[in-house]
């Protein structure tokens, strides 16, 4: 009867041990084929085989430097655009929900529980659906096709996201804000003294979801940008470069362009993950 069911055990085990294998190959498979023809001399467009014949790094030269014809493709603006987009829209979105989480967590006022049913409720509709009349809002005030417009929408929204901060803010004691008020503190100081400095998973996790979005919206940032190339963010250009105008002759700076995105957020996350994981496990114990 143990032996029965240690074999079951060992059966089951290696079944799913086996099918998270296949599923890591399959998931791994298209970014290990986008890293190498990134690297691949030989051909334009697309090959039957995964590994390159010849291998070169002149794809990327091409990419920053507008040789091989990429002038009229100005990825280092693009992506000077898309970096200083997400440092401003970062920093304004952390501070926002943060002070929006900390006052749900906090502070006990008049209508809390339903303006967080609200804003629950707000955060289940895609943000698509505001798009168009975002973008007559921005054309009204004269920020279409600007910098800024992208910063005052990746920012606006941010406090909507407020239940995973919360969350981890409703596990660190209350009687640490007490014993502040009586030795005189004030909510600003509470907040800024006391209960950031314990939160730094929950900050680190709000810049890295902060940070990732500027870099992977397609959709909002089309609508806002239009014709306007030199405002244009990593994502829109590299779709420009699959146009039926350009992709015969810049697929490979194509794919150099696609890792060249994922490299400030891989390296993001691989200093911060640590962080990142107990701001995501805490914020979700309690809510």
């Amino acid at each position: 009867m143990i032996k029965s069911y240690k074999l079951r055990r060992h059966l089951a085990n290696g079944f799913i041990y086996l099918l998270l294998a296949v599923l890591g190959i399959i998931w791994i498979s298209p970014f290990v084929y986008l890293v190498m023809h990134s690297f691949r001399a030989e051909g334009v467009t697309t090959v039957a085989y995964l590994i390159p014949h010849e291998w070169t790094i002149q794809n990327y030269i091409d990419l920053f430097t507008g040789a091989g014809g990429t002038a009229q493709l100005n990825f280092p603006r693009w992506f000077m655009n898309t970096f200083v987009v997400a440092i401003f829209s970062c920093i304004i979105s952390t501070i926002s929900v943060l002070m929006v989480s900390y006052a749900f967590s906090r502070l006990r006022f008049k209508a809390r529980k339903k303006f967080m049913n609200v804003g629950m409720i707000l955060g289940m509709f895609p943000g698509f659906m505001t798009m168009i009349a975002i973008y007559y809002l921005l054309k009204a005030m004269g920020l279409t096709q600007t910098l800024v417009a992208l910063v005052i929408c990746y920012s606006c929204g941010a406090g909507l996201g407020f239940q995973i901060s919360k969350g981890f803010f409703d596990t660190i004691p209350r009687a640490l804000d007490e014993a502040a008020t009586i030795d005189g503190a004030t909510k600003n100081q509470i907040f800024w003294r006391i209960i950031l400095p314990m939160s730094k998973p929950i900050v680190v996790y709000t810049v890295l979801t902060s940070f990732i979005g500027p870099w992977t919206d397609f959709i909002l940032a089309k609508i806002i940008m239009l014709d306007s190339r030199d405002n244009y963010t990593v994502a829109i250009g590299l779709q420009l470069m699959q146009d039926q105008q350009f992709k015969n002759t810049y697929y490979k700076q194509f794919l150099a362009g696609s890792v060249v995105v994922a490299v400030p957020i891989s390296i993001l996350f691989l200093i911060l993950q640590r962080y990142y994981v107990e701001g995501v496990t805490g914020g979700a114990v309690k809510g």
